[in-house]
C-alpha cells in the first residue's frame, strides 16, 4: 500500500509548503528517537515524517507524487548529509531541539524602596530623597571588568561568537548542533587581568541617593518606576529599574476616599435649629465657609466640589465632603436647663427628670 504523505505529516492535501513545515516541526519533535529513548518504534516514525516532508516541501516531487509516480528518496538517510541538512533547512543552525542563544549580559535586579509624604504633599507633589544601597557600574573599569590599562580578549575557541558547533551521534549518523562555548561560557570574551575593584564582573556596590518627583494625587501604595535606576547589570548588562513606594501619612482633619476628602464637624443643637456658618479646613491650607442651613440633622453631609485630592494621571479633582454632627451637652447649668425646659414646653415635649437643684 502507498504511504500517505499528507496523513503522516496530519495535513491536507490542500495544505501550503509553510503549513507542510509547520507540520513537520511539531511531528519531528514528537517523534525523534532522541526524544523517545524508550520507544522502539520512535525511529521508524521519524523517517517516515522526514520522508513525507521531503517529498511534499519540494513542488516537483510533490507533483510527480499526487500523479502517483515513484520518488526515490534513497540518499536521505545515508550518512550525515541527507538528514542533517533536512533538518538544518527546517530548524536551522541552533539545532534540532534548539540551541544555544547569542549571549547577552543578564539584566540587573529591579529595586524597591520607601518614601513617606504627609496627606498635602500628596495633594500637590513633591520631591523626596530616597538612599538605597545597589550594584552600580565600576567606576574603575567603567563596567568592563577589565583592570585599567588592560581589555577583555575575543575567546580563543568561539572567535568570540560565544557559541561552538558540536558532533553528536545519532541513530541517523552525526549531526552538528550548536551550543554555548564552554570556554567563555557564551560572552565570547575573556578577562585574563581582573579589576581588583569590581572581581571582573563590572559592578560594585555603593549607597545611592535619588530625588524623586512624586505626583500628585498619589495614594499609599503607588509605585512610581524610575528606569534604569536599579541595579548594574554589569560588563555592559542592562540597568534594572528602581521602584519608589510611596506611604501617605494620616492627615487629623480628613479622611480619604479615594479622591474625595472627607472633614467631621460637629455644631450644638441651636446651630443645628437656627442655621450657621462654619469655617472648613481644606488640604489647599486656606479654609473655606460653608452655610449651615436651619433644621440641619445629625449626620447631614454638605459637598464642596473639586476641593478634595487631585486624580492621579489626569485633571481635576474630588470634592471636599463635610459631615456634620450635632452636639448634646451632657453637663447644663440651672441658667440653661431652665431654657431648655422652657424650650420644650413650648414644643409639647415631656421631660421626665426633674429639675436639679
Amino acid at each position: 500500500m502507498a504511504k500517505d504523505y499528507y496523513e503522516i505529516l496530519g495535513v491536507e492535501r490542500s495544505a501550503t509548503t509553510e503549513e507542510i513545515k509547520k507540520a513537520f516541526r511539531r511531528v519531528a519533535r514528537e517523534t525523534h528517537p532522541d526524544a523517545n529513548p524508550d520507544d522502539p518504534h520512535a525511529e521508524s516514525q521519524f523517517k517516515l515524517a522526514a520522508e513525507a516532508y521531503e517529498v511534499l516541501s519540494n513542488p516537483e516531487r510533490r507533483q510527480r507524487y499526487d500523479r502517483g509516480d515513484t520518488v526515490d528518496l534513497s540518499d536521505l538517510f545515508r550518512g550525515m548529509g541527507g538528514i542533517d541538512d533536512l533538518l538544518r533547512s527546517v530548524f536551522g543552525d541552533s539545532g534540532f531541539f534548539g540551541g544555544a542563544r547569542p549571549y547577552r549580559a543578564p539584566r540587573g535586579r529591579d529595586v524597591l524602596v520607601r518614601t513617606r509624604v504627609t496627606l498635602k504633599e500628596a495633594a500637590f507633589g513633591t520631591e523626596s530623597l530616597v538612599e538605597y544601597e545597589a550594584s552600580s557600574t565600576c567606576a574603575t573599569c567603567s563596567g568592563s571588568g577589565a583592570s585599567p590599562g588592560t581589555h577583555p580578549v575575543t575567546c580563543p575557541d568561539c572567535g568570540g561568537a560565544g557559541q561552538v558547533r558540536m558532533a553528536q551521534r545519532s541513530v541517523f549518523g552525526t549531526m552538528m548542533s550548536v551550543t554555548t562555548c564552554p570556554t567563555c561560557h557564551g560572552e565570547g570574551t575573556l578577562i585574563p587581568d581582573p579589576c581588583p575593584e569590581c572581581s571582573g564582573t563590572g559592578a560594585r556596590p555603593e549607597k545611592v541617593t535619588v530625588n524623586v518627583e512624586i505626583l500628585p494625587g498619589v495614594s499609599s501604595g503607588t509605585r512610581l518606576r524610575l528606569t534604569g535606576r536599579g541595579e548594574s547589570g554589569g560588563r555592559g548588562g542592562q540597568s534594572g529599574d528602581l521602584f519608589v513606594e510611596v506611604g501617605v501619612e494620616d492627615d487629623p482633619r480628613f479622611e480619604r476616599h479615594e479622591s474625595d476628602l472627607v472633614h467631621r464637624t460637629s455644631i450644638g443643637i441651636a446651630e443645628a435649629a437656627l442655621g450657621t456658618r462654619l469655617e472648613v479646613p481644606t488640604i489647599d491650607g486656606e479654609p473655606t465657609s460653608l452655610e449651615i442651613p436651619r433644621g440641619t440633622q445629625p449626620g447631614s453631609t454638605f459637598t464642596i466640589g473639586r476641593l478634595g485630592m487631585p486624580h492621579l494621571g489626569r485633571r481635576g479633582r474630588g470634592d471636599l465632603i463635610v459631615v456634620v454632627d450635632v452636639s448634646v451637652p451632657e453637663v447644663l447649668d440651672p441658667e440653661e436647663e431652665e431654657l431648655l425646659r422652657r424650650w420644650a414646653e413650648l414644643r409639647g415635649e415631656r421631660i421626665d427628670r426633674p429639675a436639679s437643684t
